[in-house]
């Protein structure tokens, strides 16, 4: 399984599945992180604490506990 936070600049992926708790889940998807939604990881913070990443027009930076929650496969 991949996850968000294994991916590195400048990759663009889709989401396959949400493994966060419900409240976590339901905040992720109001800034539009959903199946099926395409991200572009933009940086990572120097001790990879914490993730930037794109979502449609939306600049999002995330926990890298976060991340970790996010299922995704590589995007064409």
């Amino acid at each position: 399984m991949k996850t968000l936070k294994d991916c590195n600049k400048s990759c663009k992926v889709k989401v396959i599945k949400l493994h966060a708790p419900t409240d976590l889940k339901q905040r992720l998807i109001s800034f539009g992180i959903m199946k099926e939604a395409i991200i572009e990881v933009l940086e990572h913070a120097p001790a990879k604490s914490t993730i930037e990443i794109k979502v449609g027009k939306m600049r999002i930076a995330l926990r890298a506990q976060e991340a970790q929650l996010i299922e995704v496969e590589k995007y064409e």
